[in-house]
């Protein structure tokens, strides 16, 4: 029989705040147009984006992942010391060790809190909520501070007429917290590596290296291009659509809500047809407040989410205590959906 103590945690986990932060640069597709053979109404037709910010030198992921931290531990009512992890996900830290995690949860002020980066892409924010639940309930922290924070201009290749247009920067927080009601359903995640080529990233770090430049891209210039985010639209459309709506679907009958008990969809925000499709595959009532921030946003990958869902609250258009369902999907192809009762 084992000797060791049963844990002492929460029954049960909830988010208990939520806070965001856009660069202070707004990028109009005009722009973008500068350096891609396009247009405005293509550009809006495809994606449904007609702005996106992007970081300046100061507004580093640490920066901006500070910024939403503040807001959200603010938002929950209580002070960073009382944070006991802070989990992060990024695809655009370039510094490969020390994790992020460790530095925002220094500079806000926690004691000492356990800290680490994750990379699951779009999904992101999904993993991190689930991690942040399992560590609340089973007793290794009473408060976890997820982020989700990229500056994918960073990784933008401005010269691709299938990408230029999509990419922005912004970090986004939330606070989960103990509670004695479940407020955080069962994730339904998982990936499919054989469709990885779909979405990824141009050339690996490593080509950088003396004696691999001959392998390295070339711009008209012969000059090196910096690594990109590439994508095959037409197949990431098509999986999104489908295949994600079925994990949604399957997310909502994990935690017993049907559609009408919906209050919130919050999808992560990466083109409008794809949200528009997945609200009219699922069927979702015409009460159902739809998440739609990627118009003004872009596609923010990992920051997409708590982004899109500090937005509704504080325009109104959701309210705390709302139930939402929450997916986010992309490279990997990762993907992970839950249903949350908000902040």
């Amino acid at each position: 029989m084992s000797k060791i103590k049963p844990s002492k945690g929460s029954p049960y986990a909830r988010i208990l705040g939520v806070g965001g932060y856009r660069p202070t640069r707004v990028v109009p597709n005009e722009v973008i147009l500068e350096k891609i053979d396009s247009s405005d109404e293509w550009i809006r037709s495809r994606s449904g984006i007609a702005t996106r910010h992007w970081a300046s030198p100061e507004e580093t992921v640490a920066a901006m992942s500070i910024e939403a931290s503040g807001k959200a531990i603010a938002d929950a009512g209580i002070t960073a010391e009382q944070i006991g992890a802070v989990v992060v996900s990024t695809v655009s830290h370039f510094s490969q060790t020390p994790a992020v995690a460790t530095e925002i949860a220094d500079k806000i002020g926690t004691n000492k809190a356990a800290a680490f980066d994750i990379s699951a892409g779009c999904a992101g924010f999904g993993y991190g909520l689930t991690l942040a639940k399992g560590l609340v309930v089973e007793g290794s922290a009473e408060y976890v501070l997820v982020i989700g924070v990229e500056r994918l201009s960073d990784l933008t290749d401005l010269e691709d007429r299938a990408t230029a247009f999509l990419f922005g920067d912004g970090a986004g927080a939330v606070v989960v917290g103990p509670s004695q009601e479940p407020n955080i359903g069962p994730t339904v995640w998982g990936s499919e590596g054989d469709k990885s080529e779909t979405i990824k990233q141009t050339v690996p770090w490593d080509r950088f290296r003396v004696g691999d430049v001959a392998q390295l891209p070339l711009d008209d210039k012969g000059e090196i291009k910096f690594p990109a985010i590439t994508q095959q639209g037409q197949a990431v459309f098509r999986w999104a659509v489908f295949e994600m709506a079925k994990v949604a679907q399957q997310a909502l009958d994990a935690a017993g809500i049907a559609p009408d008990d919906l209050d919130v969809f919050i999808p992560h925000q990466a083109n409008m047809r794809i949200i528009d499709s997945m609200v009219k595959t699922l069927k979702l009532p015409e009460h159902v407040t739809v998440a739609r921030d990627v118009e003004t946003t872009g596609n923010t990958s990992a920051a997409s989410i708590p982004l899109a869902m500090e937005r509704l609250l504080a325009t109104g258009e959701a309210k705390s205590g709302d139930t939402a369902l929450v997916i986010g999907f992309g490279a990997g192809l990762a993907y992970a959906a839950t249903v949350v009762t908000l902040p």
